[in-house]
Order: C-alpha cells, then sequence, then structure tokens
C-alpha cells in the first residue's frame, strides 16, 4: 500500500471540485439522457474539448457526445450509440460507451483519438436485458471514420465475454479502457462475480488486433482489500502514463460511499494501491455526498482535471431523477477554481448541433 501522503502521488490529486455539475440528465420524457448522466470520457478534438458519456432512461444505456470550450460549460453535440430493439442483436438494448482510442497515453498529454486502420474506435458494454444493468454485460468496440464522430458502426459481435472467463467476472463486464504499449494492446476492464452482495474487480486481456484478447493469468489485476474503504468495489479503470510510471485512477465502494482511488504500476500487471481515496465523496447536500466515482484525467494549460460522476439524494428543482438519487457529472482540479469559473455563464452560442 502507498500512503496517501506519499510524495510520489501528490501531484495526482485533484482535492478541489467545481460546484456545480458539468451536465445533467435532461428529465425530458424518453430522452435518452431522462433520468440520468454517467461514465465520463474527455478529450480534445477538432477544436473542441469533447465528452463521450452515456444516458439512461429507465431502458437501458445509451450513450452521446458534449463539446465546450472550457471544460467547466457543456453542450449536447450528438448521439454516438442508440437502441435498436428490433435488430436482434447482442446490444440491441444499447451501450454504454466508455472509451476512445487515443493518440498518447500520457497523462500530461492533451487527450487526442488515434486512428487505428484508418478509423477512430470506441469502446463500450451492453447489457441484455431492459432496466438498469440488467443481466451480465459483455463488450464490443465501435468504429468511425466520420470526423464529427457522429456516424458509429458496431462489430457484429462482442469482442470480450463473461462467457469463458472465471468465476469473479461471471456476473458480467463493465468499464474497459484500450492503451497499446510496445506493440500490444491492453484492455483494463470491470467485473463482477454473481453473488448477490456481489463483488467488482479489475482485470486485464491483450491483444494484437483489437479483436482477440487473451486474459492475463494473474487475474483479477486489480482487487479489493478486505476491510478497506474499497473493499467491495475496485472499478472503473482510468489507465495513464507518467514516465516509467503507470497510474490506475479508478473508484472503490466501501461501507456506503463509491469514492476514487489511485494504483501505481511498473509493468501493467503488478499494482500498489494507494491506502486511502484520492478524492473523497462530499457533505450532505452536495453534489457527490453519496458517491464520487468513475474517473476521466485530462491536464491543460497547467491544470489537472479529474472528471468523475457524483451522486447525491434527489432534490425539490433537480432536473433528473433515478430511483430517488440525482445522478450528475461533476469535476474536480489540483488547483482552486476561480469565484468566476464557479459562476455559470453560456458559452458555445453560435455552435449548433442536433437536440438530445
Amino acid at each position: 500500500m502507498i500512503s496517501i501522503h506519499d510524495e510520489r502521488i501528490q501531484k495526482y490529486l485533484t482535492p478541489y471540485k467545481y460546484t456545480r455539475p458539468v451536465l445533467t440528465g435532461s428529465g425530458i420524457k424518453g430522452a435518452f439522457d431522462e433520468q440520468a448522466v454517467d461514465i465520463p470520457f474527455v478529450f480534445w478534438h477538432d477544436g473542441l474539448y469533447h465528452m463521450l458519456y452515456t444516458g439512461f432512461d429507465g431502458t437501458g444505456y445509451q450513450s452521446a457526445l458534449a463539446v465546450s470550450d472550457d471544460l467547466l460549460n457543456w453542450k449536447h453535440k450528438g448521439m454516438v450509440l442508440t437502441r435498436d430493439l428490433d435488430s436482434g442483436r447482442w446490444d440491441g438494448i444499447g451501450g454504454a460507451a466508455t472509451w476512445m482510442i487515443k493518440e498518447s497515453d500520457s497523462l500530461w498529454d492533451i487527450p487526442k483519438l488515434k486512428k487505428v486502420d484508418g478509423k477512430y474506435w470506441l469502446v463500450y458494454h451492453s447489457y441484455p436485458g431492459m432496466g438498469y444493468e440488467d443481466g451480465p454485460a459483455q463488450i464490443g468496440l465501435a468504429w468511425c471514420e466520420d470526423e464529427e464522430l457522429l456516424d458509429w458502426h458496431r462489430l457484429d459481435e462482442p469482442v470480450f465475454s463473461w462467457k469463458d472467463g472465471e468465476e469473479w467476472e461471471a456476473g458480467g463486464l463493465y468499464k474497459a479502457c484500450v492503451i497499446e504499449h510496445e506493440g500490444l494492446w491492453y484492455m483494463f476492464y470491470n467485473a463482477k462475480n454473481r453473488e448477490a452482495r456481489w463483488t467488482e474487480q479489475t482485470g486485464l486481456a491483450t491483444s494484437r488486433d483489437l479483436l482477440h484478447w487473451e486474459r492475463c493469468r494473474e487475474n483479477p489485476v486489480l482487487r479489493v482489500t478486505e476491510g478497506a474503504w474499497d473493499e467491495r468495489f475496485v472499478s472503473d479503470p482510468y489507465v495513464v502514463r507518467d514516465g516509467d510510471m503507470w497510474i490506475n485512477f479508478y473508484f472503490g465502494l466501501g461501507p456506503g460511499h463509491a469514492q476514487e482511488g489511485l494504483a501505481l504500476s511498473t509493468d501493467l500487471i503488478h499494482w500498489e494501491k494507494a491506502d486511502s481515496p484520492i478524492l473523497t465523496h462530499g457533505k450532505p447536500g452536495e453534489l457527490d455526498c453519496t458517491h464520487a466515482h468513475k474517473p476521466s484525467m485530462l491536464y491543460a494549460d497547467g491544470r489537472l482535471y479529474h472528471f468523475y460522476c457524483g451522486t447525491r439524494p434527489w432534490q425539490e428543482g433537480d432536473p433528473a431523477k433515478i430511483y430517488q438519487e440525482f445522478r450528475t457529472l461533476c469535476v474536480a482540479s489540483d488547483q482552486p477554481f476561480t469565484q468566476g469559473e464557479h459562476m455559470h455563464r453560456e458559452t458555445l452560442k453560435n455552435v449548433t448541433f442536433e437536440e438530445g
């Protein structure tokens, strides 16, 4: 274990939280994000910051893009993965997009998308049943040649499944991230077991072609710690590099709250976890007083941004509600936000996209 006070990890800490949500569910009946938004992934493309995110409407997840010019105020751009119940496909209920393949895995490089075989690629997972995360999910890939990033084509079958996995992942697969290192693709993925009060841990698989994956023999490579703050979940990996060190930002769940954690590795297989959360849940009434989880990191203009999903009990006036909870997208930083930044302003006034 690494002490939360260890000097090696101080530059990765983001204790200053923006007091407003950066993106919320719409609350609009029938909209893809009627009840909630979730799972941010932030990058730079075509002159604007983009956020890949999912929405929940009571039936399942669908995924979209939002854009921003300041990383604080975001506007919906368009849908990425939608529902097609009549297709008969394994992912017809919809997909939760979690990651796009990037040019660089360095934490200190602005995330930009990388083409592989002339295409952009995203990673998603899909559940077999209607409702909230109903049944064991599998992982798929989709590709796009459109520079607007709105015309995505899903592969016909999952590229990674719980069906040929081990007991610790037999309950289904969640968020995955994919990086390339020395000619090999590494996919870190979150999976759960079949217990009623299940455990989630992080596994690793490798591939030469993005299509055929081999599980690491030492799976799960990032495990829960009995009696610790992450004793039930070690989930939603976001793996980046800092020189010769690999950093895994993840979320852990213990008694009552999900919070953000961190682990370090020199070989992508053996990881040393910080002994305490690096981003804790908030105080009563704050946006993340129940959970602060599902990280996406971006360094820009000398500041480290930590995007995540925050939840708290629903309050009168909140735009969306899922199971009496307000689930929204938030951001924290390694530097305080100024008073002006905390005040909402309208941006992207001259940019028009489809309505979500």
